[in-house]
């Protein structure tokens, strides 16, 4: 086998692994773990009393994969609406829109 023959076997082996890494199910694990884990980062910086959290994800998916996290600083005194309020809110509009006939 010579030279160009093997760079064409690695080549072929290094597609196949990077159309298999960034497959539809490999992308979304991964952004299920980096979203579990901005959750379980946030309630502890919560429980420290610290007003930073965890606020955004980036998701870069390449040869090394990376996960990059990005923070902010948030108020004490805002409480951030829950989606049970979001889903309250939504049903209130929908109810009011129908009177509107």
């Amino acid at each position: 086998m010579g030279i160009l023959d093997k760079a064409k076997e690695i080549s072929s082996k290094v597609s196949e692994s990077v159309t298999d890494f960034s497959s539809d199910e490999v992308i979304a694990n991964t952004i299920i773990k980096a979203v579990e884990k901005q959750e379980k980062v946030n309630r502890l910086l919560k429980e420290k009393g610290s007003n930073y959290r965890v606020s955004d994800i980036e998701l870069e998916m390449g040869i090394p994969p990376t996960v990059s996290f990005g923070i902010r600083r948030v108020d004490k005194q805002v409480e951030q609406p829950s989606f049970d309020n979001v889903r309250e809110n939504r049903t209130i509009v929908e109810n009011n829109s129908g009177n509107n006939q």
